[in-house]
């Protein structure tokens, strides 16, 4: 029986204006699609004007520049919303997604949607919800008291998975999709023989109880960070800080 890992995967990542998913803006971004092990790789890849500067940091990382955006970028409505259906066509052929640091990359998309369409990421997937597998949290699962970053260039060296140019989307896209490859393959019994559902729902608790141990670490020094528990989309938070559920009112007290 072939396994996850030897058969069809997806992987999506992004470059952006910045870190804070609620705020920043997707720059460019890349869905990477394989069959199997060692067959050839199609890349879809957008280019979006996000309406705003992009900050020299960030440029810094990725090299896109605003005059490249104006040129060649696309309306960032129209950007997210093919992402979003392209993300939900693999869903609806039960092909896993693979997202180095889903939380960021997929909550970013999300909040773009609502930004420049008026709808969440979750009506564009009701009819087939996205397995999505994070490298990063099946290698703490699999791996946790290694010491050292894990960044997917970590990883990559880690794990022998070549990395073409770093912080290119379509380049860090297929580095993830071979990176959780040989996590299955290394690791057959804990990662191979589950399913993707059964990964899936196993990761929401994996990294609920890694950002839990984080957490514990920032408190113990002294560091005021907040680590979310919410995988792999984080929810939207008011300014108070607290979670927004959907259909549900919240009477801000720092609104008042």
């Amino acid at each position: 029986m072939t396994r996850w890992y030897e058969g069809p995967l997806a992987a999506f990542d992004t470059e952006t204006t910045g870190v804070d998913v609620e705020h920043d803006r997707i720059v460019s971004a890349a869905l990477v699609l394989q069959a199997a092990p060692g067959a050839p790789a199609q890349t879809l890849t957008w280019l979006a004007d996000p309406g705003i500067p992009i900050p020299e940091a960030a440029r810094a990382v990725h090299g896109i520049t605003d005059d490249q955006v104006r040129e060649h970028g696309r309306p960032p409505r129209t950007v997210v919303e093919e992402i979003a259906r392209a993300l939900a066509a693999r869903a609806r052929a039960e092909v896993p997604l693979v997202v180095m640091n889903a939380p960021y990359d997929l909550t970013l998309l999300d909040r773009e949607l609502k930004r420049h369409r008026g709808n969440p990421l979750g009506e564009h997937l009701a009819d087939a919800p996205l397995l999505v597998l994070d490298p990063r949290v099946l290698d703490k699962h699999v791996d946790r008291y290694r010491k050292g970053r894990r960044t997917l260039t970590d990883l990559c060296a880690h794990y022998g998975v070549t990395l073409g140019a770093a912080h290119d989307a379509g380049a860090d896209a297929l580095a993830s999709l071979h990176l959780v490859r040989e996590l299955g393959r290394r690791h057959p019994g804990t990662l191979g023989a589950l399913s993707p559902a059964e990964l899936h729902l196993r990761q929401v608790v994996w990294h609920a109880a890694q950002a839990r141990g984080l957490q514990a670490w920032f408190d113990r020094a002294g560091t005021p960070e907040q680590v979310d528990t919410a995988w792999p989309l984080r929810p939207e938070r008011c300014t108070c800080g607290r979670r927004l559920l959907p259909g549900r009112d919240h009477r801000c007290a720092a609104a008042a």
